[in-house]
């Protein structure tokens, strides 16, 4: 494929929709993984609180694990692949591997300055970020030799268990539990593993709270200053509920305007809502957005009485949101909560009979 001058994805952006891969711990579910599995024999002595829903622990105790959800979503038809790094994070991480105080119920600054500090545990995020770029790069590269047809490896970089602008007291509504100099340092640990481990693209996502994903993107600027090494960038939002705002307070288009200074290759919405409850908000940001445009909603609202959790299954999910497609307000489109390689293999199939949304001006990231 001739790229012009563009980077690879943004080529293939202009030539057809591009199919992202869905959720991974649904995934991981279905291996009803035990504690002994989440300790391997590295972490069998662990002393800490069990490890069992580690999610990101995988990548060093059962990386096969891993490595064989990518390759299922890239066999369904996922051209980019996310890696296993959601909490990927110091903070986010804490809970389990911090040999300390639990994060959740605590609000003082003091307590995450310690977490952010932590050598023994910053060593460890490094290997599990730069570990899952590894599965990741490998999985997607074998595909890619296999096919002819490059796949991408995004590095996703989730949400935390504190936001930046919000007080976790009711009766102190000026409080904040963590500064934004500690979110930027526990996302610059996480974006500079993930780069190192060879990622096409940094996918800052599920913004919840939209102080925190401004310091993930001043992070990155940092990372790519001090590396030397940029690679084009990717900002999903999600909104909380019908009133199209996130936990933070903004409309779509407020948050739109937030981030825009990161200069972003692909903007758009994730996570939250199903295809139906989300579709005003996806054409809403596909009408003011000048960038390309990205959704991947959950297989519906969460359901309890559903036997996977979500009620969306793969026949339901794929033409609900592969009517976005045919709207013409996508570039990239994939599954989150909920979503398996079956929703994405028949999602892939009816959106490419479909062209992708034009963009006005051409947003090149070399």
């Amino acid at each position: 494929m001739a790229t012009n001058g563009l980077h690879p994805l943004e080529a293939l952006m202009r030539e057809r929709i591009v199919v992202l891969d869905g959720a991974m711990g649904t995934m991981i579910q279905r291996y009803k993984l035990s504690e002994a599995d989440y300790r391997g024999k590295r972490f069998s002595d662990w002393k800490g609180k069990d490890l069992k829903g580690s999610l990101e622990l995988l990548n060093l105790t059962r990386p096969q694990v891993v490595e064989e959800i990518h390759a299922a979503y890239l066999d369904a038809g996922a051209d980019v692949i996310e890696t296993n790094t959601f909490s990927g994070t110091t903070i986010g991480l804490n809970d389990f591997l911090f040999q300390g105080e639990p994060t959740r119920g605590r609000k003082d600054q003091e307590f995450f300055q310690r977490v952010v500090d932590d050598v023994d545990l910053r060593a460890l995020v490094h290997e599990i970020n730069f570990e899952a770029a590894r599965i990741a790069r490998r999985a997607a590269d074998r595909v890619s030799n296999e096919t002819g047809q490059q796949r991408f490896v995004g590095g996703s970089m989730g949400p935390l268990p504190v936001a930046g602008s919000i007080s976790p007291d009711v009766n102190d509504p000026a409080f904040r539990a963590v500064s934004f100099d500690q979110l930027r340092q526990t996302y610059f640990d996480e974006a500079k593993a993930l780069l190192q481990g060879g990622v096409d693209l940094l996918i800052v996502e599920t913004i919840f709270d939209t102080l925190n994903g401004k310091a993930a993107l001043f992070a990155i600027t940092d990372v790519f200053e001090k590396t030397g090494r940029s690679v084009p960038l990717m900002i999903s939002g999600t909104v909380i509920d019908k009133s199209g705002r996130n936990l933070s307070g903004q409309t779509v288009e407020a948050l739109l305007i937030s981030i825009a200074h990161a200069e972003p290759l692909i903007v758009g919405l994730n996570c939250s809502l199903g295809p139906i409850e989300m579709e005003p908000f996806i054409e809403e940001l596909a009408r003011i957005s000048p960038y390309y445009m990205s959704a991947y909603p959950n297989a519906g609202l969460p359901d309890a009485l559903s036997p996977t959790g979500f009620p969306e299954t793969a026949e339901t999910f794929a033409p609900k949101v592969a009517k976005w497609a045919e709207n013409g307000w996508l570039n990239v489109v994939g599954g989150c909560c909920g979503t398996t390689p079956d929703h994405i293999h028949a999602l892939a199939k009816l959106v490419r009979q479909f062209s992708p949304r034009v963009l006005e001006t051409t947003i090149s990231r070399k």
